[in-house]
């Protein structure tokens, strides 16, 4: 048997076969005298029917099973032998498989990189230097106010303003399309919220309680029916309510609507003590990334896409996850599963490099973890609760497997904490708020 390793490139290797036409014609004899005794053929008492008319009803199955064969008994053993360990299963390409002729297959086999890391300390990232603003928790309390306000009707002379809420029926319709010819009745619409078209909301500013009004609009480019995009829209609009929000006061009875609080100042500062966790955890998640990011730039490798295709699958089922707590699709994100895995197909990438370049770190510079560690990170996941840090013991103490998987991760954020005590680390100013 003639075999040929090559190497494609620093994650693929080439395994090329070809067995001589003894081992074929044996292995293909064996196949077919075994399939005669099994088979049962009308006509034919078991173990009876001719050779020739075996062969003409069961050479498929013949190809598969002396195919199969080959595969175990010259492929694995030739990845033992060159210590070649795939990370996901070999790719198969064959000849047909023929008496009288020897049989030639390859097989592709993706592994793992080999890696030499350096230029792993001293690596430049930025962090985002933390300020507290008071005007945020404010501006937080005022949103909790908003979302409790109640909706109080209008005196009967007074005209719609922005923040009003009002009630109206109206009919819709575009010339020269049809299909876009609608009506409602009592419709509720928030002025100045901008839920429907800003122009539409505008002009229903200083309408009267019974008042009836003829609205025209423009439709946008990009409009849902592309055959009224730029035409006028005109709206029959009479207007049946006029509401104004009323907002709870700012007291201690508001606080304790809201948790365990006596007053508005405990809400305030347990406001203040999650505004400041939540924004410290963002900032110390992003500069894991930017560390990350450094490590990557500086030691560039290729990875295997089986491990890329499997990371960016574990990424779509977390996020259906997530969207199925919220009552949400992937679709209502105008996404389907081949457009999300093309979308973060780099992300995915870079994931899996990042992953393989802090393992190498691990073992370059031997990251242990002792027992205090793993009880500390119990407590960390328990957060504070006694019964279930006893369940979570109990857990990972009779789980190999989740033990492992645990240790990992600890000496996972060992490496990154040892990358960023390492690092040349330059402080910028807190980020713009996000439009």
């Amino acid at each position: 048997m003639q075999v040929q390793v090559e190497t494609l490139s620093p994650v693929t290797k080439k395994i090329s076969f070809e067995i001589p036409v003894d081992q074929v014609n044996s292995e293909i004899a064996k196949a077919y005298q075994g399939i005669q005794r099994r088979a049962k053929i009308q006509g034919f008492r078991p173990g009876k029917a001719p050779l020739q008319l075996i062969k003409r009803s069961y050479s498929d199955s013949m190809r598969d099973e002396v195919m199969r064969r080959f595969y175990e008994k010259t492929l694995y053993s030739t990845l033992i032998e060159h210590k070649i360990e795939p990370v996901d299963a070999p790719t198969i390409e064959s000849d047909i498989l023929e008496e009288n002729s020897s049989f030639k297959y390859s097989a592709l086999v993706e592994v793992m990189p080999e890696i030499d890391l350096k230029d792993y300390t001293g690596l430049e990232i930025t962090r985002e230097r933390y300020t507290f603003e008071p005007q945020k928790i404010e501006d937080e309390i005022a949103r909790m106010r908003e979302n409790m306000a109640q909706l109080v009707p209008v005196d009967d002379d007074s005209t719609v303003e922005k923040g009003h809420t009002v009630t109206i029926d109206y009919s819709f319709s575009v010339e020269g399309c049809p299909e876009e010819t609608s009506n409602a009745e009592n419709a509720m619409v928030e002025v100045g919220a901008y839920s429907l078209m800003p122009d539409f909301e505008d002009q229903l500013v200083g309408m009267k309680c019974g008042e009836s009004k003829q609205v025209s609009v423009t439709l946008p480019e990009g409009y849902r029916t592309p055959a009224a995009a730029g035409k006028e829209g005109v709206f029959q609009v009479a207007l049946k309510e006029i509401k104004r929000k009323e907002l709870p006061e700012l007291n201690d009875e508001f606080a304790q609507q809201f948790g365990d609080f006596e007053t508005v100042e405990q809400l305030r500062e347990k406001m203040i003590e999650y505004h400041q966790k939540h924004e410290l955890d963002r900032i110390e998640h992003e500069q894991r990334e930017s560390i990350i990011k450094a490590l990557i730039e500086k030691n560039p490798i290729e990875v295997p896409q089986s491990m890329v295709k499997r990371q960016v699958d574990q990424m779509l089922e977390n996020l259906k996850n997530r969207l199925k707590g919220r009552k949400m699709s992937i679709e209502m994100m105008g996404m389907d599963d081949d457009g999300f895995r093309e979308r973060f197909h780099e992300a995915a990438t870079d994931k899996v490099r990042g992953g393989l370049l802090l393992m190498s770190l691990i073992d370059k510079e031997n990251f242990v973890v002792n027992d205090e560690e793993i009880e500390q990170r119990y407590e960390q996941i328990a957060a504070g609760n006694k019964e279930m840090l006893e369940r979570i013991k109990e857990h990972y103490s009779t789980n190999r497997s989740a033990q492992n998987s645990m240790i990992a991760e600890i000496k996972e954020d060992k490496a990154i904490r040892f990358l960023l005590d390492n690092a040349v680390i330059t402080e910028t100013e807190p980020k713009a708020p996000e439009a």
